[in-house]
């Protein structure tokens, strides 16, 4: 791109140079119950001070209980997404374990797209 095209875009450093703020992306490593919003107030203490349009509120884990995936997942829809390090391990152990209730929280969480696994959160973050 050369000075000929798109002069007054934003993002362009001789028209202020907008800084963007794509996505907002909280690890943790595990849940806790008394902590499962934390991620939340994180992305909306730096949505405070930006500029331009609402970034992706996405929260990545290890977390390896259903119930505590379920609370930010499914909680108050302000996350765009949960990333599970190893969601694929955490389905077939689920189900090794026979564990039918935690299966299906899973299921629905990730046929809602509110649980993906890790590996998708390249792609994700380029293409929205």
């Amino acid at each position: 791109m050369d000075d000929s095209v798109t002069l007054m875009s934003g993002f362009r450093e001789s028209s202020g140079g907008r800084l963007l703020m794509h996505a907002s992306i909280s690890c943790k490593w595990t849940i806790r119950s008394d902590r499962a919003q934390n991620a939340h107030s994180e992305a909306f203490n730096l949505m405070r001070n930006r500029k331009g349009t609402l970034p992706h509120i996405m929260v990545v884990t290890a977390e390896p209980t259903p119930s505590r995936l379920a609370s930010i997942a499914l909680g108050t829809g302000d996350t765009d997404c949960v990333y599970h390090f190893a969601l694929y391990e955490l389905q077939a152990a689920v189900k090794l374990l026979g564990l039918t209730d935690a299966a299906d929280m899973l299921a629905v969480m990730v046929k809602g797209k509110r649980l993906k696994d890790i590996s998708d959160l390249p792609l994700d973050l380029a293409i929205e």
